[in-house]
């Protein structure tokens, strides 16, 4: 069997972060070694309270660290209209057995890093404000990195402002360093992921499955629909899960190199990612951009993922 991909996830739970964390921890082919909680979501308070819930409710047996308070330099700004007053409100989650260790998420990042005899691959679902303080505290920690799989921004358009996706735009700051920073990085931006929809009898069959975290899947996908149906969409976009998806399948997606550059500045396009697809700048790719999806290879393997914990 091929040795499993060693992992760090990062986010701000939320919906689609819990999803991705439960495609994770489902994976033989992957090994979570840390978990870290970013500013996004909700504040960092809600959110290292979510991550603790979801870990023991799948079961993750890993290290959690808390991130900052706040982004590298701009004001902290929520998404209660998506995700509700706690960050993820919806159906009762188990008080947590998990508890964040006396470190910050930076040196949590750089612990696991130095302990490992391999390279360590980064999926960050909320805010880079965590990578970011990794690469600025550590930088001597770059090449223990393998790449980083992450859900943020989009090329074509955002979703928060016309230019910016939400987790772009809450520190650009840290994802312009994080582009620039020469780690190789997967992007699952809203190119792809508002087209990775769970439609309502997706939800029915992962509920069919009978065991109590796929009854929690569901009810998170209703929510999270709740949401999304009044602005027409079809099903629930479930972002962040596209970027674990894309280390286990990667098949399954259509994926562009292309270099990608973050505006940190600007009344209309602060914190969107401009991507040269057709190389007409001087800068080499960066970025490996996912621009399509099997939809139904996507939601069959969240659905195995789901049945697993039975």
């Amino acid at each position: 069997m091929t040795k499993p991909i060693p992992i760090l996830l990062d986010g701000d739970p939320g919906h689609d972060d819990a999803m991705a964390w439960m495609l994770a921890q489902s994976s033989p082919l992957l090994e979570i070694r840390g978990v870290t909680s970013v500013c996004g979501n909700q504040t960092i308070e809600k959110t290292t309270y979510n991550a603790q819930r979801v870990m023991t409710l799948l079961g993750i047996d890993a290290p959690l660290a808390k991130g900052r308070t706040g982004p590298l330099i701009a004001e902290h700004m929520a998404a209660p209209s998506v995700h509700g007053e706690s960050g993820l409100d919806g159906p009762v989650l188990p008080e947590p057995a998990v508890f964040p260790v006396d470190l910050p998420a930076c040196a949590l990042m750089a612990k696991v890093l130095e302990e490992s005899t391999e390279p360590v691959t980064l999926v960050p679902t909320g805010p880079l404000t965590n990578v970011a303080s990794l690469l600025l505290t550590r930088p001597d920690l770059k090449g223990k990195i393998a790449g980083i799989s992450m859900m943020g921004g989009g090329v074509t358009h955002g979703n928060w402002t016309p230019a910016a996706e939400f987790n772009i735009l809450v520190d650009p700051e840290a994802a312009d360093l994080v582009f620039r920073s020469g780690i190789p990085i997967t992007m699952a931006g809203l190119d792809v992921t508002e087209k990775a929809l769970v439609f309502p009898e997706d939800f029915e069959t992962i509920r069919a499955l009978g065991n109590p975290v796929t009854s929690v899947v569901a009810d998170w996908l209703e929510f999270f629909y709740g949401f999304h149906r009044k602005l027409g969409y079809a099903g629930a976009p479930v972002h962040d899960a596209v970027a674990v998806a894309a280390l286990i399948a990667p098949e399954l997606f259509h994926m562009e190199e292309m270099y990608v550059a973050v505006e940190t500045q600007g009344t209309y396009c602060r914190g969107a990612t401009i991507g040269d697809r057709y190389h007409l700048s001087d800068h080499a790719p960066n970025a490996r951009v996912i621009l399509d999806l099997d939809r139904e290879g996507f939601v069959g393997l969240l659905t195995k993922a789901a049945a697993s914990y039975g």
